[in-house]
């Protein structure tokens, strides 16, 4: 299956904006994943149901108050640009922007579940040979945990990979700037003889989205059996 040249700015696109999604939420994930695990806090509840709000949203609705925040007139991103200059609304940016509100939840899950696995007497003890928290987690816990945040950052790209709605209403459907793989795939289906390419990219899409479900899935067996000793 050759891929035209059309095709292939759109699967470069749709790579550049996932993989700039999952890159740029890892620390917010990373550090939301150790705050509902390991700290009890007033409100920790709400945090962790908002964080999880993605999942059960209409994906729309993300996209919507992104526009509304980071929009051109938007509360907070008329101020970007204005003073910093950084828009988002209508740039590939803002794509990656809605992938990674989108694919944040999956990555805080399979790395919060990590670091609830992790012996927390492993950790006390580093602290007892005189680590600062900072040394024991580099150290000690970020090992350990580092098949759970290599697979949420999987997680989260396939999730970036299929995000259509919040991307379509933040950023719009502009070939060559925001045009993903799911936007080009419907903008093919309102075309006449668009189908047979819209097949195509489809099958892309169920390729790539699948190699990295299979390649998470083979990384939590191998998690599995490094905790069980095997």
């Amino acid at each position: 299956m050759l891929l035209s040249a059309s095709e292939i700015e759109v699967l470069g696109l749709s790579l550049k904006v996932a993989f700039t999604g999952v890159v740029a939420s890892l620390p917010v994930a990373l550090a939301l994943a150790y705050l509902l695990a390991r700290v009890d806090f007033p409100g920790k509840i709400l945090l962790d149901g908002i964080v999880h709000l993605p999942l059960v949203l209409p994906p729309v609705v993300i996209g919507y108050l992104l526009l509304v925040a980071l929009g051109r007139n938007g509360l907070l991103g008329a101020w970007l640009a204005e003073h910093l200059g950084i828009v988002f609304a209508f740039r590939w940016t803002g794509a990656a922007l809605a992938a990674s509100v989108m694919g944040l939840p999956l990555a805080v899950r399979a790395m919060r579940q990590a670091i609830e696995s992790v012996d927390r007497r492993l950790e006390a003890a580093a602290s007892t040979l005189g680590a600062p928290p900072l040394a024991v987690f580099a150290s000690v816990t970020l090992p350990l945990i580092l098949p759970g945040v290599l697979n949420g950052m999987l997680l989260s790209f396939a999730r970036s990979l299929g995000e259509f709605g919040a991307t379509i209403t933040f950023v719009s459907n502009i070939p060559g700037e925001t045009q993903t793989l799911p936007l080009a795939i419907y903008s093919l289906t309102q075309v006449p003889g668009g189908d047979a390419q819209a097949m195509r990219l489809c099958l892309l899409s169920i390729v790539l989205s699948l190699s990295a479900l299979v390649v998470s899935e083979i990384m939590l067996r191998r998690a599995r059996r490094r905790a069980h000793g095997a």
